[in-house]
C-alpha cells in the first residue's frame, strides 16, 4: 500500500521508514516482530531498503511505512491529466475493505482470507511498468477512497467525466453478499456518503454502490489510456490481470455515471 503512490506515478520506490504503534502490555513483541518481518519481506521483493522508523506505545496496534522513490521527470504519470475518450483499466479486484472487516467480525471464510491476502501482497510494480510502456495518460492508485472515490478525484482534477461499466468491475468472491449483510467498514460508508453529489448510480442497489466505494488496502492501479489495445497488450505481457471498467468523457468535471449492475460470482 505504501509503495502504490510511487507506482501510480510511474516511479519506483527505493527506501522506506517503518511506523508502528503497539500495545506492549496486551500483545507480545514477538507478534510485532512477525508483522515487521512481513513488511521487510515485501520491501525486499520491491527492492526497497528500510532505512529507519519510529515506534510508540498505543492501545491500538498499527503498522505502516513512509515510502520514497524516484521517477524520471519526462515520464511522470499524474492523476490530473486524463483526457476525454480514455479507456479506464483496473488492475486488481475490489472488496478488500469489506473482507478485512469480515475477518475482524469472524465472518470471513478461509478462501476469502486467502484471496484478499493474495491481492494485498501483490505489488503494483508490474502494473506500473506496463502503464509506462503503454503511454498512460493518467493514473491513480485505488486505496482508501475506493474505486469511485479515487476516480472522482482524478476526473475533477482532469476536467472530465466518466462512465463506469459495473458489470465489468472485478470483485472478490462473495463480497457483495457481505455488503448486503452490512459487513462494511466505516471508511467505505464515508466514501459512499461523499460520492452522492457526484455519481449517477443507475440501477445499482446500495450494497453494489458500497462495493464500488469500498476502501481498499493495497488495491490496484486505475489507468487512463487512449490506446486501449496497446495498454491491454502491455498489461498482459507483464502478467497483470487488468480489466477495462470505464471510459472518460467530455462532461461535468468529476461526474460519474454507472452503467449496468455488478456481476455476481
Amino acid at each position: 500500500n505504501a509503495f502504490s503512490d510511487v507506482y501510480a506515478m510511474g516511479g519506483y520506490p527505493v527506501m522506506a521508514l517503518n511506523l508502528t504503534s503497539w500495545p506492549v502490555d496486551d500483545l507480545p513483541l514477538e507478534l510485532l516482530a512477525r508483522v515487521m518481518q512481513g513488511g521487510q519481506d515485501m520491501a525486499g521483493e520491491a527492492g526497497v531498503a528500510i532505512v529507519g522508523g519510529h515506534s510508540i506505545t498505543d492501545p491500538e496496534p498499527k503498522y505502516g511505512m513512509v515510502a520514497m522513490g524516484f521517477v524520471p521527470v519526462e515520464r511522470i504519470v499524474r492523476n490530473s491529466t486524463a483526457p476525454a475518450g480514455a479507456a479506464l483499466f483496473l488492475t486488481k479486484p475490489l472488496g478488500l475493505g469489506i473482507i478485512t472487516t469480515a475477518i475482524k467480525r469472524e465472518k470471513a471464510t478461509d478462501s476469502q482470507v486467502k484471496a484478499a491476502v493474495d491481492v494485498m501482497t501483490t505489488l503494483n510494480a508490474d502494473a506500473s511498468a506496463a502503464m509506462v510502456a503503454g503511454d498512460a495518460r493518467a493514473a491513480t492508485d485505488v486505496t482508501g477512497f475506493g474505486l469511485l472515490g479515487h476516480l472522482q478525484k482524478m476526473l475533477a482534477a482532469s476536467g472530465v467525466s466518466a462512465s463506469v461499466f459495473a458489470g465489468a468491475v472485478p470483485v472478490l468472491s462473495d463480497v457483495l453478499e457481505l455488503a448486503r449483510a452490512d459487513v462494511v467498514p466505516s471508511g467505505t460508508k464515508r466514501n459512499h456518503a461523499y460520492l452522492q453529489p457526484f455519481v449517477d448510480w443507475g440501477e445499482l442497489t446500495e450494497a453494489e454502490q458500497l462495493v464500488l466505494a469500498d476502501a481498499q488496502t493495497s488495491g490496484g492501479l486505475l489507468i487512463a489510456a487512449t490506446d486501449p489495445e496497446d495498454m491491454r497488450l502491455r498489461l498482459v505481457e507483464r502478467g497483470v490481470q487488468a480489466v477495462e471498467v470505464g471510459l472518460t468523457e467530455a462532461g461535468e468535471p468529476g461526474h460519474i455515471t454507472v452503467e449496468g449492475r455488478l456481476t455476481p460470482d
